[in-house]
């Protein structure tokens, strides 16, 4: 039978597939489908610009008061406002929305890995396991179940998109202006002309109501597991600036301001793909119907690798698999420089974004991992600067991509790379030299004491002390 923190791990993991099924489809077609003086881009650049204001003040407030059932829930209706304003995408209808969406964006996800590490310190002394591991594997489940979403959302696009009987033909011509080394805005090539409107309003239809469902899921199924402490929070309040103030008093922790290039390096490598290779290699030498099938190939590796190198982290720590996966993506990056792209080369399309997504599932599954091992007492402001920082990574690079080069974006990124690593590995070191004590006992136990009877031989010892170290 499932323990209760799994069902909270599954039932939260099916959540974001469903509601990233939407988002995730709708950030990949954003530079192909509203290309339009950027609009598609500027959108991004805007939405992730409101959630670093969202993570340096709304964050750990909304958490601690609404708890992290809730803080979901609302963060994931303000995704689906941004489905709507793609019903009728302008400048009128996509900003606003993005505003709101980035406002709930921050703590969606800081609430998400708030969740997931209390559920991770309450298993793991039941199955007499270090929390860093436990920790580890619920990530890794989660990102399994998660990242299928890039699968589904875009799996639908390219199947309606698919159906459209007025693609247009690439001419060789067109070919030469498609990948690295030629500095031209390829809005002007008839590769990316618009899909039909009315089959435009039947994704988005669907992508509306696999964002409701998942607000639905989260609402019946997920527990309220830290209830209490939101109640405690909301009936003693900390003094107001020391909760709204709280992601920039962590920043005097030096581990974190360490971790910076890394959360930033997973923003810019996540938008060079969904938004620099959908439109300069795969919609500029196949078509806008092709997007959706090459990230789905990211979609499969992104969600099997990261189940796979959630348990693997646990033999052999988060250190070689950053290694691995910087490799991965430094390979990826020289090749694409000088890879001159071209349809009789269609298994390289999709061979781009698998390894990319190899990649990807060591960025986001062993790096939220390792800010919920370094800062488990301040999870809620750790996670917000987690994503704050990672969406300062995606402003930046939406907000060149329409000014500068793309041989010139590659090598910036090559550079973040780089400096991640150097960083990353550092941080890794100091915390095996010194490792973390992972938090108390029981601290968000109270609601499942009184629900079932396996807890009661545990409530005895609600004050006591994780044995086990992190690392």
């Amino acid at each position: 039978m499932i323990d209760r923190n799994m069902k909270n791990v599954l039932v939260v993991s099916t959540g974001f597939l469903s509601l990233f099924t939407a988002y995730g489809g709708l950030q990949s077609l954003q530079s192909s489908l509203n290309a339009e003086d950027g609009m598609g881009v500027t959108s991004l650049s805007v939405i992730y610009a409101s959630i670093i204001l969202s993570s340096m003040f709304l964050t750990p407030t909304l958490i601690k008061n609404l708890g992290c059932k809730w803080t979901i829930v609302v963060g994931m209706g303000c995704y689906v406002t941004y489905s709507i304003g793609n019903l009728y995408p302008g400048w009128y209808t996509l900003i606003p929305t993005s505003v709101i969406l980035g406002m709930g964006g921050s703590p969606l996800w800081s609430a998400k890995c708030t969740l997931l590490t209390i559920c991770g310190n309450l298993q793991a002394p039941k199955e007499n396991k270090a929390a860093a591991d436990v920790i580890n594997k619920y990530f890794g489940i989660f990102f399994l179940i998660f990242q299928s979403s890039a699968v589904w959302g875009n799996l639908m696009s390219s199947l309606i998109f698919g159906s459209d009987t007025d693609i247009p033909d690439i001419s060789e011509e067109d070919l030469q202006y498609c990948g690295a080394g030629v500095c031209i805005d390829i809005n002007v090539n008839s590769t990316t002309k618009r899909p039909a409107q009315e089959l435009v309003w039947t994704l988005v239809g669907c992508y509306i109501g696999v964002g409701v469902l998942a607000m639905t899921i989260v609402a019946v199924f997920l527990d309220n597991i830290d209830r209490d402490q939101a109640q405690e929070f909301r009936g003693n309040r900390e003094p107001f600036w020391s909760t709204f103030l709280a992601t920039f008093t962590l920043l005097k922790d030096k581990r974190l301001i360490i971790l910076i290039p890394l959360s930033m390096y997973s923003g810019f490598e996540q938008s060079f793909l969904s938004g620099e290779y959908t439109k300069n290699y795969v919609t500029c030498s196949l078509g806008i119907h092709y997007v959706g099938y090459a990230m789905i190939c990211f979609g499969a590796t992104n969600s099997l690798c990261s189940f796979m190198f959630g348990r693997l982290a646990e033999y052999t720590g988060r250190a070689p698999l950053f290694c691995l996966a910087a490799a991965n993506n430094f390979a990826c990056i020289m090749a694409l420089l000088f890879w001159r792209p071209h349809p009789d080369q269609l298994p390289v399309f999709f061979v781009f974004p698998a390894l990319w997504g190899m990649a990807d599932a060591v960025w986001q599954a062993q790096t939220n991992s390792l800010y919920g091992v370094l800062f488990p007492r301040q999870k809620e402001a750790a996670f917000a600067n987690c994503c704050m920082w990672e969406s300062l990574g995606f402003v930046i690079a939406f907000a060149y991509s329409t000014f500068i080069c793309l041989d010139t974006k590659i090598y910036i990124l090559l550079g973040v790379l780089i400096l991640s690593m150097v960083t990353c590995l550092w941080a890794e070191y100091q915390e095996h030299n010194n490792p973390t004590l992972p938090v108390e006992e029981g601290v968000y136990d109270k609601d499942y004491k009184k629900d079932t009877d396996q807890y009661t031989d545990y409530s005895k010892n609600i004050h006591h002390i994780i044995a086990q170290t992190s690392l």
